[in-house]
C-alpha cells in the first residue's frame, strides 16, 4: 500500500508534534517534484513539437490538474497531502486535543476543502504571477508598450510594488516557522493556519487502520446499477490517483536529483561535461502552417515579410526575425514560428552588426 509503504516506525506517546525539519522536508518535497516534471515535458516537446507540444504549452494547467487529484486522493484517505503522508504525518482539526481522530476518519468538510484549495490553487496562482512579473520585466526593458500609455504606468507600479509584496509573503512564512521552532505557535506554515488544521504524526493506530481501510475498500462489492457506476467513477480515479501516488513515492528521489541536475548553480559543469556537436538544421513540420517557405532575401522577417528591425535569433532553432514579432509569437504560441520547437522568452537572442 502506497498510503503506508513510508511509514516506518509509530511516534512515541507524547510525541505527536513533527520536528521543524520533518515539516519542512515535506514541503521541499512538492516544491522539487514540479520542476524536474516540466524538464521532462521539455525534452518530449522538443523531441516531437507536433505530438507533445501541447504538453509544454500546457504544462501549468495539466499539472494543477493531477495535483488536485492527487491530493484530494491523500487528503480524503489518509488526512493529509502526498508529501505529508510520504512523511508520516497526519492533519487534525484545530482544537482537538489528546483524543485525536484516525487518520482514515478524514477531515471535517470545511477544513478538507480548504487544505484543498490551499494546497493546489495557492502555488499555482503564485507561479503564475511570478511568470507575469518576468514577462511584464522583460517588456519594460525592451519597451514594447509606448511610453505614453497608461498600461505601461500600470504596470510599472506594479512591478515596483511586487518585490516588497513578494519580502512580505516569504517574511511571513519565515517568521510562522521561528514561531515554531521556538515553541510558540503550532504551525510551521501560514497555510495550515489558514486551513483551520495542524500537522501531528501517524501513529501504529492509523497505520493499521490505514491498512485495514485499504483491504476493506479492494474487497467491498456492490450490487445495484447506481452504485456500481459510483463504484467504477471513484476506482477509475482513484486508480489514477493511486498510479500518481505510487510512481510519485518510487520516483521521489530520482526527481530530486533532475531538479538538483538542471538547477542553474549545476549548469556550467553540465556544459562542460555534455557538450555535444553542432546539430543539423531543423527539419521543417509540414503540418504547421507558419513553416512555409521561407522568404528568399535573408534580410525579411519570415513573419512579418518585411526587412528585419531588431534582428532577433531564437535560441532553439537559430531562425532570425524581428525583435516585436519574435516576442509577440513566443509569448502566445511558446515556440519557434517556422520549426514548431518548444520554445521560451529568455531563448530569444538580439543581435547586433557592427554598423549599429
Amino acid at each position: 500500500m502506497a498510503e503506508v509503504g513510508a511509514h516506518l516506525t509509530a511516534a512515541p506517546a507524547g510525541g505527536d508534534r513533527p520536528s521543524v525539519f520533518e515539516a519542512v522536508a515535506q514541503d521541499s518535497l512538492m516544491a522539487a517534484v514540479k520542476p524536474a516534471l516540466q524538464h521532462l515535458v521539455k525534452v518530449l516537446a522538443e523531441s516531437n513539437p507536433a505530438r507533445y507540444g501541447f504538453l509544454w504549452r500546457w504544462f501549468d494547467e495539466i499539472y494543477v490538474l493531477l495535483d488536485l487529484l492527487l491530493q484530494q486522493h491523500y487528503l480524503a484517505r489518509c488526512s493529509a497531502s502526498f508529501s505529508e503522508n510520504f512523511y508520516s504525518l497526519k492533519r487534525i482539526p484545530m482544537g482537538d486535543g489528546s483524543q485525536q481522530p484516525l487518520a482514515t476518519a478524514g477531515l471535517p468538510k470545511r477544513q478538507h476543502w480548504k487544505s484543498l484549495l490551499l494546497l493546489v490553487l495557492v502555488p499555482y496562482l503564485k507561479g503564475k504571477l511570478e511568470k507575469l512579473v518576468s514577462s511584464l520585466r522583460e517588456e519594460d526593458e525592451y519597451s514594447i508598450h509606448p511610453p505614453s500609455s497608461s498600461w505601461k504606468r500600470f504596470y510599472r507600479a506594479f512591478l515596483a510594488a511586487y518585490p516588497y509584496v513578494n519580502m512580505t509573503w516569504e517574511g511571513w512564512f519565515l517568521i510562522q516557522q521561528l514561531c515554531y521552532i521556538l515553541g510558540k505557535a503550532e504551525h510551521h506554515s501560514p497555510m495550515l493556519k489558514l486551513a483551520g488544521v495542524r500537522l501531528v504524526r501517524l501513529t501504529a493506530e492509523d497505520i493499521q487502520a490505514l491498512e485495514k481501510k485499504w483491504a476493506e475498500t479492494t474487497s467491498n462489492q456492490t450490487h445495484s446499477f447506481t452504485s456500481r457506476v459510483q463504484s467504477a467513477l471513484r476506482k477509475a480515479l482513484g486508480g489514477i490517483a493511486f498510479s500518481l501516488s505510487t510512481g510519485l513515492s518510487v520516483s521521489v528521489f530520482f526527481l530530486q536529483f533532475l531538479d538538483w541536475w538542471y538547477s542553474s548553480e549545476n549548469q556550467e559543469t553540465i556544459k562542460s561535461l555534455t557538450a555535444l556537436p553542432t546539430p543539423p538544421p531543423p527539419v521543417h513540420l509540414e503540418q504547421e502552417p507558419s513553416s512555409a517557405l521561407l522568404p528568399s532575401l535573408k534580410s525579411v522577417c519570415p513573419l512579418c515579410r518585411k526587412v528585419r528591425v531588431n534582428a532577433t535569433a531564437l535560441a532553439t532553432s537559430g531562425f532570425v526575425f524581428c525583435y516585436r514579432c519574435a516576442y509577440s509569437y513566443v509569448k502566445a504560441q511558446q515556440r519557434c514560428p517556422v520549426t514548431g520547437y518548444a520554445t521560451e522568452l529568455q531563448h530569444l537572442v538580439k543581435l547586433y552588426s557592427p554598423e549599429s
